[in-house]
């Protein structure tokens, strides 16, 4: 089971939907996949000026609430489906989301991969297993990943995609950036 929290989409709506590449394929192999629309037209936009730490850390909060209500009610709804190996994955603002559902709720899943996630610490923890996958243009903040030695130590995988900014990790990919990325997300999922 993987769960999808998508990237800051300024509330217009159908973020959700800017992923089919990624969630289309973990579904044609498989994974049952619920992609989160965490943004409402009503909500108030993310701040973009301030401490992203501490200015967007209620928009994370709802964001691993969200996730907790879908797990939730998918355990209601399909009770026989295997949430032993329960994966979240998640692009930049969805990423960060991820990353605080880890800190809060680490028994709850198995995975997390982030998608070029910048301003929430990743977890230094061998479990759940933590991967992101890292632009070529937009540096996370500093202490959000793992040392070196913090990889080594928890068994995190980091790596840095050469020829992929940011902004091109949704439906603006090209098809050998989106090969790229799903290599690395199936190979991810099978570790």
């Amino acid at each position: 089971m993987v769960i999808f929290s998508h990237g800051y989409g300024q509330n217009k709506g159908g973020a959700n939907l800017a992923y089919n590449y990624l969630t289309h394929h973990l579904a044609s192999e498989g994974y049952l996949v619920a992609s989160v629309q965490h943004e409402l037209p009503t909500d108030s936009l993310l701040p973009l000026t301030g401490k992203p730490q501490v200015v967007r850390r209620s928009n994370w909060e709802r964001g691993a609430a969200n996730l907790l209500f879908v797990l939730s009610e998918l355990k209601k709804r399909s009770p026989h489906l295997d949430f032993k190996h329960v994966i979240l994955v998640g692009h930049s603002n969805g990423g960060d989301m991820t990353a605080l559902f880890a800190h809060k709720y680490p028994h709850l899943i198995s995975k997390i991969v982030t998608l070029d996630n910048r301003r929430m610490e990743l977890p230094r923890t061998k479990k759940p297993g933590v991967y992101s996958l890292r632009s070529s243009d937009q540096p996370a903040d500093e202490g959000v990943l793992p040392t070196a030695d913090e990889q080594k130590k928890y068994k995190i995988t980091v790596i840095k995609l050469p020829a992929t900014i940011h902004n091109d990790m949704d439906e603006d990919a090209t098809e050998p950036q989106r090969k790229e990325i799903i290599s690395y997300l199936m190979t991810f999922l099978a570790d």
